[in-house]
Parts: C-alpha cells; sequence; structure tokens
C-alpha cells in the first residue's frame, strides 16, 4: 500500500528520473523557459526550488552542492552568477506552471514552466526600453480622424486638403 507517500515517480527508475530531472533543471536555469508535460513540471518544481534557495549563499559548499545535483557547469555559472543576484529578495516560488492544452500525439496536458524573475511581458518589458521612450508624439488629424467629429471639422478638413495644390506627372518628366 503506498499511504502517505506523495513523490511522483513519473513511471522511471530512479537513476532515470534523476538524470531526467537533473538535465529538465539545467534546462531551466539556462533558457530560463521550457516546455514540458504538467507531471514532469510539478516534479521539476520540487526539485529545483531547493536548489535555488541554496544559490543564494554563494559559498564553496553550496556550488558543489548544486553541481552534484545538476551536473553541468554552464548551469552553475549562470545560477550562481546571474539568476542569483535576481531572486535574492524572494522568499521563495520561483517558477511558475503555465497550463498551454493538450499534445496532439497522446493527449498528455502540456505546461510551460518558466522562472519567475524572468518573464518580461508579465513584469512590463525591460527597464531600459522604457527609460529610453520618454517623449510622446501626436499625429497630424487625418480625415479619416475628423469623421467622428463634428460636420463643420469634417467640411473644413476637406477644404484643407482640395487647396494644396497637386504636382502634375508632366511636371516631374520635364525636369
Amino acid at each position: 500500500m503506498r499511504h502517505g507517500k506523495k513523490f511522483n515517480h513519473l513511471s522511471r527508475k530512479a537513476p532515470h528520473r534523476k538524470s531526467m530531472l537533473s538535465n529538465m533543471a539545467s534546462s531551466l536555469i539556462i533558457h530560463k523557459k521550457i516546455e514540458t508535460t504538467v507531471a514532469k513540471a510539478k516534479a521539476l518544481r520540487k526539485y529545483i526550488e531547493p536548489i535555488l534557495t541554496r544559490s543564494k549563499n554563494d559559498t564553496t559548499h553550496s556550488r558543489r552542492t548544486v553541481f552534484s545535483l545538476l551536473n553541468n557547469k554552464e548551469s552553475v555559472t549562470e545560477l550562481f552568477n546571474n539568476i542569483s543576484e535576481k531572486i535574492a529578495s524572494r522568499p521563495g516560488g520561483y517558477t511558475r506552471i503555465i497550463k498551454t492544452g493538450f499534445r496532439l500525439g497522446d493527449n498528455a496536458e502540456m505546461c510551460v514552466i518558466e522562472l519567475v524573475d524572468y518573464n518580461t511581458l508579465l513584469l512590463g518589458g525591460d527597464d531600459k526600453a522604457a527609460a529610453s521612450k520618454t517623449r510622446r508624439r501626436r499625429r497630424k488629424k487625418s480625415t479619416a480622424n475628423v469623421a467622428e467629429e463634428s460636420p463643420k471639422a469634417k467640411k473644413e478638413a476637406l477644404k484643407k486638403v482640395e487647396k494644396k495644390p497637386k504636382k502634375d506627372k508632366d511636371d516631374k518628366k520635364s525636369k
């Protein structure tokens, strides 16, 4: 009987499951977002949240512990150099699971698991893009915009457009 055993084995033996979760965690750290099934994403969340918490304390011991779980130098350096700075003030909940629908082949429920601090769409974009865009510009009213206004304003706008002299094609050819 399996009373109180909440651990999802994902239909795999222990070594296969550990290596799969390690590879998925490394991919999530490097790419900041991966697409997988909901069951694997929930198992990955339980696997990677303690790793992300450990990365806040940048010591040799914590680096070695994380490397023993990930087995990937690039993901460990990315985690301790870039990601740990962004999640330093967050008390937990570093990942987000967004369900995307069902896979066509076997109808498995699919989702996207991502690091919360790296979703630029929900955060409102980059700070650099917002800082550089300080001026607002307005366009001149065209006849289409004036049509929504009063009939007098519409007539005046049409008169202004008609008064502009048109250049003939023959004039351009002769020059």
